[in-house]
């Protein structure tokens, strides 16, 4: 069901982010008097499709993507016929290559609007929550298998970022962190400062891990016992009580949640002494550890969640920031791939696309997502491959600066040339994702 779930979010982004973008190129067009002949969501085969004036609306059965076919413009169709005859008034190639620039770039511009309102919504209507920094500060960090690696301990004191103070535990795992070259964290571990530098192959490692983060650091939190909702009821036979906080099991010392089930393993099955403090006062009790090292309770975190909330003004600003600084954040990782700091391995399609909306249907979570990738599928077009529409906007800006547009012949050939790179990168990137599916 989560998978079903899944792929309905994906389906459902796919085809209103197509739809704004290619619809963004119709206006465009429409705007300058060019007619448009084709107005698809999904590539061929064709589910459905009908007429309205000079243009056929239609469903494809490939939902990977959309296309918008204007007159008179050498594009995907690669229709040579049309091409032969006289330009006509209400065709792309007889309109000044001004306008020409704004219709390919209509569907960029769309994907960014709709990126940045949708940021700015969703900062307005759910402001930002985080767990405060004082926790890794106060409390420490739990290592776990890459943050070992890297030579962090659990219960080392994240002090700083880059020599920078920092407000929210998130902030430790930012982008920005895995991108810049020398990025470290400044930690206290035995009263001891010291400095830690991120490995350079940890953006590797965390592009090819979907559960990188979560190998990585966590937060760490004190705790104290819950009976309600406890694994069995017989759980406070012992005597221990709602609200107890635990501090020893035997002679091994407890503070936080991290550290129960490790202590309480050693005594799998066997009865032990257990330490609490209620009320200001300590109390020793015998519990009995079940054989999967747990007493039967539940442990409730201690912890405040951050919250910030916004003006109307603050959320426009801080939605803006937030969506261009996913398309920075991506425009620098590929930028990585070319200096081969980073593995063309990391490159996801479709299935690494499905993977990152919620397993549940969450609205807030799809909308941030489609945001996302409303942002990414905007950078992603300004490529100047020829067949996106960045490959088109080279060759207009050129002809614009030298006043000479190039041939049809040779635009022709760009859009073959541009079709089999993009073509070669949908296969790479399809086998990426069945390589990673497989653990590979």
């Amino acid at each position: 069901m989560e998978i079903v779930v899944q792929v309905a979010q994906l389906l459902l982004a796919l085809s209103i982010l197509v739809g704004i973008h290619e619809g963004g190129h119709m206006i465009a067009a429409r705007m300058f008097g060019m007619r448009v002949e084709k107005f698809f969501i999904g590539f061929p085969p064709t589910i459905f499709s009908f007429k309205k004036g000079d243009t056929e609306y239609g469903l494809g059965a490939v939902p990977l993507g959309g296309f918008v076919k204007i007159s008179g413009m050498i594009d995907e169709s690669m229709d040579k016929e049309q091409m032969k005859k006289e330009p006509q008034p209400w065709e792309f190639r007889s309109k000044p290559a001004w306008q020409r620039l704004i219709v390919m770039l209509g569907g960029i511009i769309v994907n960014v609007v709709a990126g940045i309102i949708a940021m700015i919504i969703l900062t307005y209507n759910l402001g930002d929550q985080y767990i405060p920094s004082m926790y890794p500060k106060e409390n420490g960090i739990i290592a776990n298998e890459y943050a070992l690696e890297m030579g962090f301990e659990t219960g080392d004191k994240i002090l700083d970022i880059n020599g920078e103070d920092y407000e929210a535990f998130r902030d430790l795992t930012a982008l920005d962190m895995f991108l810049s070259e020398g990025s470290y964290y400044t930690i206290e571990r035995n009263g001891q400062r010291q400095k830690l530098t991120m490995p350079t192959t940890f953006l590797n490692t965390m592009s090819s891990d979907e559960l990188f983060l979560d190998k990585f650091l966590m937060p760490r939190f004190k705790f104290e016992v819950s009976l309600d909702g406890a694994i069995e009821p017989t759980a406070a036979t012992f005597g221990i009580q709602e609200g107890d906080n635990i501090t020893k099991i035997g002679d091994e010392e407890i503070q936080f949640a991290d550290q129960l089930r490790p202590a309480l393993a050693v005594f799998a099955g066997q009865e032990v002494p257990v330490t609490v403090v209620r009320n200001g006062t300590e109390v020793v009790l015998d519990g009995r550890v079940k054989a999967d090292s747990t007493l039967g309770i539940v442990s409730v975190l201690q912890r405040e969640i951050g919250r910030n909330e916004y003006t109307f003004g603050q959320a426009v600003s801080k939605g803006t920031v937030d969506a261009f600084g996913l398309v920075i954040g991506n425009a620098r990782a590929l930028g990585k791939m070319f200096t081969g700091d980073l593995s063309p391995r990391s490159l996801s399609g479709p299935i690494g696309i499905f993977k990152i909306f919620p397993k549940t249907w969450d609205w807030n979570k799809f909308w941030r997502t489609t945001a996302f990738i409303s942002m990414i599928l905007a950078f992603m077009n300004l490529l100047p491959i020829p067949a996106l529409d960045g490959g088109h906007v080279v060759f207009l800006l050129f002809e614009m600066v030298s006043g000479k547009a190039p041939s049809d012949q040779f635009l022709e050939n760009a859009q073959k040339v541009g079709m089999i790179i993009l073509l070669a990168l949908m296969v790479f990137v399809f086998g990426n994702d069945i390589l990673k599916l497989f653990g590979l």
